[in-house]
């Protein structure tokens, strides 16, 4: 999105106050996201005074376009994901209407309206890019969709079946990036390991990591990441790669969202207890593997035992990484019809005791870091100190390494964005701290 406007003539700003036009990104996976939206959302109505414009795009508003183009007049614009190449357009049409167009007029101008799913099998070439994020780390969308059928997910409906890019499209789009400095390149989708399926008939992720490393021109990237892998497809060939390559990180999400035999039919996902713990036992056999993944509590249905299953589970395994979110009954899921309802208290309180739970074990194996020096990708500097990751950690969601280098940290601003070494010092719950060495 950002990329079509800046080739149609637009300026990115990270000032509201210096903005003609606030564009507002949402979610609308769950019901706290959703909050969280339509919150910030309203924070940026009062800019609407100085005469400046407010889109609101993303999830949300292809979910419930019409919903919000009654609900929210405040907006100019409310398109969904997948007609992202008519914003430039609509905003020329504003800047030249003599009155503000009704956000539903809008909606019923784009092409997809009738169904508010995507039509577009795959990029047609490689999309413009514009740069919201620093460019040593990029991301790399390799689908949009998704085909997987769990019984709790609305993603299906937002965006559609998985449609895989090109393989040629995107190594080119890894060498793009490496030309304008990327470091760390990660390879995102709703489920990457269904990567090919459609186009190739075939799970491609591995060839497609081989293709992207073999490039001459993406030799500039010394990091890959891998995330939102689904458990079942994380083959011996995938692993292989992973084990081989030095530049795809030993990191991998998978969220496994439970244990439970019964709780997983429930969620409708492909694997049982054990393919779950031999997949993790496969990826442990590579040294020094970091896992993440995400839990979920509360489906109905789930019981103490079940639980308590989980729990053990989680404390036998040690994840490097755990997010756990209590359930959310989404309209249109065939969960949210589910008999047997968790108490909304009771799914929040196992939620916590596993986030407990996991942070025990962060620091424990935090502490097991202390003495040793570790690869380190320099995000940015806090007063004289600096803030980084190590190759076990993705950028937002993962740990953070709180380093010093000699003399003024302000000195060695240059080392931003780039690989270094740091001794590690301390540990915390969650972060650690070193020094550059």
């Amino acid at each position: 999105m950002a990329g079509l406007l800046v080739a149609g003539g637009h300026e990115i700003v990270f000032d509201p106050d210096a903005a003609d036009v606030i564009v507002v990104n949402t979610c609308g996976f769950i019901e706290a996201a959703k909050r969280e939206s339509i919150e910030t959302i309203f924070e940026f109505t009062p800019y609407k005074e100085a005469g400046k414009r407010l889109v609101v795009t993303g999830c949300l508003s292809q979910r419930y376009p019409k919903e919000l183009a009654a609900e929210l007049p405040e907006a100019d614009i409310i398109i969904g994901v997948n007609e992202y190449e008519e914003l430039p357009g609509l905003l020329a049409d504003l800047v030249t209407a003599s009155s503000r167009e009704d956000p539903a007029d809008l909606f019923n101008r784009l092409p997809n309206k009738s169904r508010g799913l995507p039509v577009r099998a795959a990029r047609d070439g490689i999309a413009p890019r514009a740069a919201l994020s620093p460019r040593y780390s990029s991301y790399l969308k390799i689908a949009e969709g998704c085909s997987n059928d769990c019984a709790y997910c609305v993603i299906p409906s937002i965006r559609g079946p998985y449609r895989s890019v090109p393989m040629e499209q995107l190594v080119k789009e890894a060498e793009g990036l490496a030309a304008e400095g990327c470091k760390e390149l990660i390879l995102i989708a709703q489920d990457v390991t269904w990567y090919g399926k459609d186009i190739y008939g075939r799970f491609a992720l591995p060839e497609l990591i081989t293709s992207i490393c073999a490039s001459e021109a993406a030799k500039g990237i010394g990091w890959i990441r891998l995330l939102y892998c689904y458990p079942e497809r994380v083959t011996d060939e995938l692993i292989d790669v992973m084990a081989s390559e030095p530049r795809l990180l030993n990191y991998i999400d998978m969220p496994l969202q439970h244990i439970s035999d019964k709780i997983l039919k429930s969620m409708r996902r492909l694997g049982t207890g054990r393919s779950i713990r031999d997949t993790i036992e496969r990826l442990r056999a590579i040294p020094d593997m970091v896992i993440r993944t995400t839990f979920i509590t509360g489906l109905p249905g789930e019981t103490e035992e079940d639980f308590e299953e989980l729990y053990s589970f989680v404390e036998d395994t040690r994840f490097d990484r755990i997010g756990v979110f209590e359930y959310s009954p989404e309209e249109g899921t065939d969960a949210a019809g589910m008999p047997d309802r968790v108490a909304p208290e009771t799914a929040a309180e196992r939620r916590d005791a596993l986030m407990r739970l996991g942070q025990t074990i962060s620091l424990e194996k935090n502490e097991g870091l202390v003495g040793t020096v570790q690869e380190v990708i320099v995000d940015g500097m806090d007063g004289d100190a600096f803030i980084g990751r190590t190759r076990g950690d993705a950028p937002e969601i993962d740990n953070a390494v709180i380093f010093t280098a000699p003399g003024s940290g302000r000195e060695n601003d240059d080392i931003i964005g780039r690989l270094v070494r740091v001794r590690i010092t301390g540990a915390m719950d969650y972060d650690i701290v070193g020094e550059l060495v």
